[in-house]
């Protein structure tokens, strides 16, 4: 799972060296991946039963790698929100042709929020990992939705999102919420429609945080085995088109573990 180093280029962006950009005039409508470093024992836990700490671990380091991929291909400008080690985010960012910045303390509406703040004049998208199989199009059609409304949601199956876009003031939308439950999309909707904020919904996805889910993408992508075929290429996938295969590091580790 290690990660390439490139120290010339390890230096974290802060937020408001961002802000300072954005108001000369020279920021462009960033794509924030907001991403936590995989570490065995601590991440995607709810799939160590099935599949044991490391290679959970190593399943996360996937999921960052093909987001990271995908918004290296949308052709905006590209942000990685790490928590953890920076120097992970920084080669991460790096791959994407990108900066890191760090999300900070607080909970995860707090992060999201500190994330978007210094975007937000120009418009912004946040996206996590754990839709690895999103195809690259879905992202870049909520770009297309965001310079229309202020607000782009991209719910998720099991009740929460897996995106939202944010351009000019900030929604009311990141506090007070039961991050993880399965209200979470319901309840930023209703917030939304009180304040009488228009919005759009970008598709819905799932995410894979238990092993249902991971059935779900192992089924999933052998599906998509009919169009990419049942090799899967991973070096042209910081460079190559939307039409791309969505997740290439995640199949080719599902295929090693015999899933797909």
């Amino acid at each position: 799972m290690s990660v390439r180093r490139n120290r010339a280029m390890t230096s974290d962006l802060s937020n408001e060296a961002i802000f300072s950009e954005a108001e000369r005039g020279i920021y462009r409508p960033a794509l924030i991946v907001f991403a936590r470093e995989p570490i065995a024992g601590r991440t995607k836990t709810r799939l160590i039963p099935a599949l044991g700490a490391r290679t959970a671990a190593a399943l996360a380091h996937a999921f960052n790698l093909d987001t990271a991929a995908k918004a290296a291909r949308i052709g905006v400008r590209v942000l990685v929100a790490g928590a953890g080690d920076g120097a992970y985010f920084a080669d991460l960012a790096n791959r994407a042709k990108g900066r890191f910045i760090r999300q900070g303390r607080g909970d995860l509406g707090e992060r999201m929020a500190r994330a978007l703040e210094p975007c937000r004049l120009k418009g912004a998208i946040l996206i996590g990992t754990d839709t690895p199989s999103l195809p690259c199009s879905c992202i870049a059609r909520a770009i297309e939705l965001l310079n229309r409304f202020p607000v782009v949601l991209g719910p998720s199956l099991d009740g929460g999102y897996y995106m939202v876009g944010v351009r000019g003031p900030m929604p009311d939308i990141f506090n007070d919420i039961e991050w993880g439950s399965s209200e979470v999309f319901t309840l930023t909707r209703q917030r939304l429609a009180a304040r009488t904020m228009a919005y759009a919904l970008a598709p819905w996805w799932y995410d894979v945080d238990e092993p249902n889910d991971l059935w779900l993408l192992a089924a999933h992508l052998r599906l998509l085995r009919r169009r990419y075929g049942s090799r899967v290429d991973t070096s042209e996938a910081w460079s190559g088109t939307l039409e791309q295969h969505p997740c290439p590091a995640t199949a080719k580790l599902l295929q090693r573990l015999r899933l797909i």
